[in-house]
């Protein structure tokens, strides 16, 4: 099994990252947009893996789209 990261991100967490609007957060949540998170209950939360991969496709898109 691969080691817990430090911290998982909560969605405030995740909009600050981003410099967004938490508003943006959960509507990306809303409309699988998003990084995909997790349900801890009823907490939502987000794997800095999975946060680091969204970005890094995002990215690759936005370049995709600019060539």
């Amino acid at each position: 099994m691969d080691a817990l990261p430090p911290r998982f991100f909560k969605p405030e967490t995740l909009a600050e990252l981003l410099d967004v609007p938490l508003e943006t957060v959960y509507q990306w949540r809303k409309k699988r947009t998003g990084p995909p998170g997790f349900r801890v209950g009823k907490h939502v939360r987000y794997h800095p893996d999975a946060v680091q991969a969204w970005i890094a496709q995002q990215m690759a898109a936005d370049i995709d789209q600019a060539a």
